[in-house]
């Protein structure tokens, strides 16, 4: 029988690294032979990407209601779930996610004040018990993330997204709710230092994986 692929996800808030990050782990586990499936939430299939641009889109004359938001974020990831994510892992692939229900905890949870109850409920109904075998959370004051963002975006030429608009109250509530869950979860999920030179947060990762991932390969 064919072993089933292993789940990792990166979570942390705006400006932390996640992308450039999940490059960087994706071609860690490449390095050691490992099929690496990657992707994104909201998103990761079509129909997904599409929920996504709701979710994120700045540009719209209609507020979205916190409830509609959370709803939005669980229909992205049935879709993403049934169409990506459980095929690969069912071929043995490892999935490299950025950001999963964690982030939905922190974001509208802690962010829109959402009662973890709530998502609760709607995470056991969408995932059927499925969470990440590993979740690495870059972590870093919320002021040095912004500065960060700032810089990204103006390097980019891009606009702030509907969630890049929030103000800092909003992201020190996302970075709280984040912690916490860490602290709740630490077999799962491993805080990384992201609050460093680009070299040096990556030789934490390696150190991160080199505990908890060569077990597995």
């Amino acid at each position: 029988m064919r072993q089933r692929g292993r789940f990792i996800t990166l979570e942390g808030g705006e400006g932390v690294g996640k992308s450039t990050n999940l490059e960087w782990v994706a071609q860690w586990l490449t390095a050691r032979g490992v099929e690496v499936v990657r992707t994104r939430e909201p998103g990761g299939t079509p129909r997904a990407e599409a929920i996504r641009e709701l979710l994120l889109s700045a540009k719209a004359d209609e507020p979205l209601d916190a409830d509609a938001e959370l709803l939005l974020v669980f229909a992205a990831r049935a879709q993403h779930l049934a169409q990506r994510i459980r095929p690969a892992l069912e071929r043995g692939a490892w999935v490299l996610c950025d950001r999963f229900t964690d982030a939905t905890f922190a974001y509208q949870g802690g962010g829109r004040g959402i009662e973890p109850d709530r998502i609760a409920e709607l995470e056991r109904f969408v995932q059927r018990g499925l969470e990440p075998d590993l979740t690495l959370l870059l972590d870093m004051p919320v002021a040095a993330a912004q500065r960060r963002l700032q810089g990204r975006l103006a390097a980019s030429g891009d606009s702030r997204d509907r969630f890049e608009q929030e103000q800092a109250t909003f992201f020190e509530a996302v970075r709280h709710a984040y912690l916490a869950r860490a602290a709740a979860a630490p077999q799962r999920m491993a805080v990384i230092d992201a609050d460093a030179p680009l070299a040096t947060v990556q030789a934490r990762l390696s150190a991160c994986l080199e505990a908890r991932v060569s077990a597995w390969l």
